[in-house]
């Protein structure tokens, strides 16, 4: 079973907003036995849209569309499809009391001409009720097909999915299992982990299949069956899991829709009643953000400072200058000084500290660029990591927090 998925808008293909529509739907699709073949990005322009519609439809069972449903002159996936289907428009009096409704409600400017006319959809349509905004969604069949057309509003074209696109499909189709289960490694590059694997990946069932996702200091290893068997694949795949385990275990550290690495240093660090504050340099409050983005971070996460020009370190931590000029700013010494300090005056138990070049000029410091110290401050002692990570600056940054939460976890697991 194989869904195509066809975004519609000028603003994705000059790069103006991401397609972010097209890994939801993919996703979701997923979750219920439907493969997608194949994600497209159309123009505003009634035949580039025609030739996609049609182009998927010989490819596919299910063809799913999002974006051109506005209410402005360019929106013009309406008409296409009824050009398309050889339909024509007719006003739905449940959509019109619906965008009347919202009006109503939630905005202050009258209800023109316009806006009613969002409640126009072809004769051939079921509509999909559209709760978030005033374009509905609608479902067409052709020759064993279905398209499916929704707003190209993220939270809208969410709403329907969740609520008739999904439900419908899979009521229309009889649809294999497909089962994931994605494991989390830190600490290891892609090559490393498969070299450590190689043997248990070869003797995989033929219905499991495994992929790499590297990622900034990290590999996710996803393994993905499908069959009719449902019991059988998990079981299949719990079976694997742990044989990998035994092999890896000392680089797992979760699974895919499991706690992010900075929610399992917040647990632990509530468990053991300890505190963390934060020193950056380089990473320029990231690894802050890493643990704030979390709701009740506040029970562990006193607080930070980035501390990024050389002054600041002397202002605000207090490093001694004559510390930095002997050892360098970018030091394991000058690490591990902010690092103690920060832990001092937030009073912390334990404490991060990072400092170093990420480019692309040298800054402040001697060394390379993409050199970065990181240490950590415990209860009971201070160490640093010298780090190359590259000439790449976003590389760099995003590499110095995923090390910078590994250290900290690894600690956390000894209890030190």
């Amino acid at each position: 079973m194989f869904a195509e998925i066809i975004t519609i808008g000028d603003e994705i293909l000059i790069g103006q907003i991401i397609d972010s529509n097209s890994a939801f739907i993919g996703k979701e699709l997923n979750k219920i036995g439907v493969d997608v073949y194949q994600i497209s990005s159309v123009s505003d322009d009634k035949q580039h849209i025609l030739n996609a519609i049609d182009e998927a439809k010989n490819r596919v069972d299910i063809v799913l569309i999002t974006g051109g449903l506005g209410p402005t002159k360019d929106d013009i996936t309406k008409h296409t499809i009824c050009e398309y289907f050889n339909d024509s428009l007719i006003e739905n009096n449940e959509v019109l009391r619906h965008i009347e409704a919202l009006f109503a409600k939630y905005i202050s400017t009258p209800i023109s001409d316009i806006n009613r006319q969002q409640a126009l959809v072809p004769s051939t349509a079921t509509v999909l009720m559209n709760q978030y905004g005033t374009a509905p969604g609608m479902w067409l069949e052709k020759e064993g097909k279905v398209f499916v057309s929704m707003p190209g509003v993220p939270f809208e074209m969410k709403g329907l999915m969740k609520s008739a696109v999904l439900p419908g499909l899979q009521k229309r189709f009889d649809r294999p299992y497909i089962i994931h289960k994605t494991v989390h490694t830190y600490g290891l590059g892609e090559s490393a982990v498969a070299k450590r694997i190689e043997n248990w990946e070869n003797n995989l069932p033929s219905y499991i299949k495994l992929a790499y996702l590297p990622n900034l200091g990290k590999v996710r290893l996803r393994l993905s069956a499908r069959g009719s068997d449902k019991k059988l694949l998990e079981d299949t795949i719990e079976d694997r899991i742990l044989a990998l385990h035994e092999i890896i275990g000392d680089i797992i550290v979760g699974y895919e829709d499991d706690e992010t690495i900075e929610v399992k240093i917040g647990d632990l660090l509530k468990e053991q009643g300890k505190t963390l504050a934060l020193a950056e340099s380089c990473t320029g409050g990231k690894v802050a953000e890493s643990f704030t983005a979390n709701a009740g971070a506040s029970r562990y996460f006193k607080g930070g400072v980035v501390t990024y020009a050389t002054q600041s370190k002397i202002d605000i931590l207090g490093i001694d200058p004559d510390h930095i000029e002997k050892h360098s700013v970018t030091s394991f010494e000058v690490a591990e000084a902010m690092a103690e300090t920060v832990k001092n005056k937030f009073k912390s138990d334990y404490a991060i500290a990072t400092t170093g070049n990420a480019g692309p000029d040298k800054g402040d410091g001697e060394v390379a660029v993409g050199t970065v110290f990181i240490a950590i401050s415990t209860p009971h002692k201070t160490f640093s990591q010298k780090y190359e990570f590259g000439n790449l600056r976003e590389r760099v940054i995003g590499k110095a927090v995923h090390k910078s939460l590994e250290l900290l976890l690894e600690e956390l697991k000894k209890g030190n």
